[in-house]
C-alpha cells in the first residue's frame, strides 16, 4: 500500500468538483485534509464541497474560517467562504465575507465578481412600487443607461467612498 499524497489527492477532490462528481471530490478532499489539516486549500475547498454535498453547515463554516485564519490574503479563502453562506440561505454573511475580503485583497477582481453577481442593487427609482412593477422596471434601465455615461457602478461607488 502506497502512502497517501495530500496533495495529489487535493488535485483530484478539484478535478472531481470541477467536473461535478461532489462525492469524489468530498472524498478526495477529506483524505488531504485529514493528511495535512493545516493547509489553508485543503480547508478551504474542503468546506465548500462539504457544504455542497452534506448541507453539513457549521462544519463547512468551521473548515473555511480555519482556512481564512491561515491565509486571509487569498480570495479564493472568501470566495469558498461567501459560497458556502449562501448555500446555506444566510446571503448577509455571504455579502460581509466578500466585503472583508476586498480589503485583504486588494480589492481582487473576483472578490468585486462575487459581489456584483450576489446583487448590489440600487433601491428601485419608486420605492413605493415593487422592484418588478413594469414603471420601475423601465425607469430603471433609463437610469441605467444614463449613469452609464461616465458615472461609476455601485460597487465602484462603494469603493470610492471606502478610501
Amino acid at each position: 500500500m502506497s502512502p497517501i499524497d495530500p496533495v495529489s489527492e487535493f488535485k483530484k477532490g478539484l478535478g472531481a468538483l470541477r467536473n461535478g462528481y461532489l462525492n469524489s471530490a468530498l472524498f478526495h478532499l477529506q483524505k488531504a485534509v485529514e493528511h495535512d489539516g493545516s493547509n489553508p486549500f485543503y480547508l478551504s475547498y474542503y468546506g465548500l464541497v462539504l457544504a455542497r454535498v452534506e448541507r453539513d453547515w457549521q462544519r463547512a463554516e468551521a473548515s473555511c474560517l480555519a482556512a481564512l485564519r491561515f491565509l486571509r490574503t487569498d480570495p479564493h479563502m472568501y470566495l469558498n467562504l461567501a459560497e458556502v453562506y449562501r448555500r446555506s440561505g444566510d446571503l448577509d454573511d455571504a455579502l460581509c465575507t466578500l466585503y472583508n475580503g476586498l480589503q485583504f485583497t486588494k480589492w481582487d477582481p473576483r472578490l468585486v465578481r462575487a459581489l456584483e453577481e450576489l446583487g448590489i442593487r440600487r433601491p428601485p427609482v419608486l420605492t413605493f412600487l415593487s422592484r418588478k412593477h413594469f414603471i420601475n422596471r423601465q425607469l430603471g434601465k433609463l437610469r441605467h443607461r444614463f449613469d452609464r455615461q461616465g458615472k461609476t457602478s455601485a460597487l465602484e461607488t462603494l469603493r470610492e467612498e471606502r478610501t
